[in-house]
């Protein structure tokens, strides 16, 4: 079983220290145990509440009365948030807590039930790749360590290659290439639409990650590709607008560049030949 600080607590929740110690004396809400220094620490149980009662709080209830609802009441009031559509912050929580725990079933678990609920392509979407943005700032405010992104990634990319694997192969129609440049390694997002390209019966050559470019400009010229797919999120604004330059000189038709929202401020140039992609649906838009 785990144990969390009060910072901690903070951190994943987004309630504040004070606040929660405020909570606990008003409202008793947690019950923290404490260290033979009488340092407050948290268990499973209670960072499962809190992440509830934050959840109830941040739908518009007031603390006080979701702090007298027993178990059963506050599970209750959770279910009448999936019937308000109101569900996506909960699944990211019970996401992060499968993660801290390194609790493989309940992640598995969680991503199955979400696939029933809202369909693979809204879970992506709307539910792992916002958990995706949180495990990135948990990480870089030191609240997990690298094993647990690399836990729950491999778990995520195993799902998406299954149910990519799952679809009808294809042999007539557009070809692509989807690929990344050599060194980048952030391939779920690739994974994705590789999914959605081979949905809508498009033929896909996935490469995957860390790919000599020369290496994809010859597979072009071979298979007879009609576009191109790629991004990174490792390199500078020069290296990106060098990378750019590259990818208008290939044999293909279209060439596309995914540009994450923290690139945008680098105001790249876009050489006439290479297509600047912001949302997932202007891929199938632009094809």
């Amino acid at each position: 079983m785990a144990k969390y600080s009060i910072k901690e607590l903070e951190r994943i929740s987004g309630i504040k220290a004070h606040t929660l110690r405020i909570w606990e004396k008003r409202f008793d809400l947690l019950n923290p145990d404490r260290t033979d220094t009488n340092i407050r620490y948290y268990s499973d149980d209670d960072l499962k509440k809190l992440l509830n009662v934050t959840l109830l709080c941040n739908s518009g209830e007031k603390i006080s009365r979701v702090a007298s609802l027993d178990d059963k009441e506050m599970a209750e009031a959770i279910m009448a948030l999936e019937a308000n559509g109101m569900m996506k912050e909960k699944r990211v929580d019970d996401f992060v807590k499968s993660m801290l725990d390194l609790d493989e079933i309940s992640f598995l678990e969680t991503f199955d039930q979400c696939v029933k609920d809202l369909g693979y392509h809204d879970t992506i979407i709307n539910v792992i790749f916002p958990f995706l943005n949180k495990v990135g700032i948990l990480w870089l405010s030191d609240e997990i360590q690298p094993v647990h992104e690399h836990f729950t990634t491999n778990l995520i990319r195993n799902k998406m290659i299954a149910a990519t694997d799952s679809l009808p192969p294809i042999s007539k129609g557009k070809r692509g290439i989807l690929f990344l440049p050599e060194n980048e390694y952030h391939e779920l997002a690739l994974i994705f639409f590789n999914f959605l390209l081979k949905q809508n019966r498009i033929k896909t050559y996935y490469l995957g990650q860390s790919t000599p470019i020369a290496e994809v400009k010859a597979i072009a010229k071979e298979v007879k590709a009609d576009f191109i797919l790629t991004y990174t999120m490792i390199k500078n604004k020069m290296e990106i607008q060098t990378y750019l330059e590259e990818l208008a000189d290939f044999p293909t038709k279209q060439n596309f560049f995914i540009e994450h929202r923290s690139q945008r401020i680098f105001k790249l140039d876009y050489p006439e030949k290479v297509s600047k992609l912001t949302e997932i649906d202007e891929l199938l838009d632009n094809l």
